[in-house]
């Protein structure tokens, strides 16, 4: 699917505070735990529980959510289709930001295990030697 302007438009009016509780229901009705879904939300953004609530407390759209978030240097390597939409394919930086995160949350719903779900680079045999001289 190609996602359109309206679309992007659309998401970054998205109060956070109205999608949190579907993504809470949603981990938890497959058997894993509101501190999971944190730690995956703390992961992508920086934010921890306290700050996360802030922001539903103030009603914030994902456009500030994501403003404020330090998105972790290895969100790139989240991968795949969520909603119909090919993630690494979405142009819009803030619409593919919400995928990453609805994506983060599908994988946690699905059972897929922690350490799979807050990805990290893989290393490369040579960058694990040490040089030598």
């Amino acid at each position: 699917m190609k996602v359109t302007a309206e679309h992007n438009e659309q998401i970054a009016k998205i109060t956070f505070s109205s999608v949190y509780p579907h993504y809470v229901t949603k981990v938890e009705k497959k058997g894993r735990t509101k501190e999971e879904l944190h730690q995956v939300i703390e992961w992508l953004t920086g934010f921890d529980e306290l700050k996360t609530q802030k922001f539903i407390n103030e009603k914030v759209t994902f456009q500030t959510f994501f403003q404020n978030a330090k998105l972790n240097p290895n969100a790139h390597l989240i991968k795949g289709v969520i909603c119909g939409y090919r993630i690494e394919e979405i142009n819009n930086s803030l619409t593919q930001q919400v995928r990453f995160l609805d994506k983060l949350v599908d994988e946690l719903a699905k059972g897929r295990k922690m350490d799979k779900i807050l990805r990290e680079e893989k290393k490369t045999k040579n960058s694990s030697k040490k040089k030598s001289k």
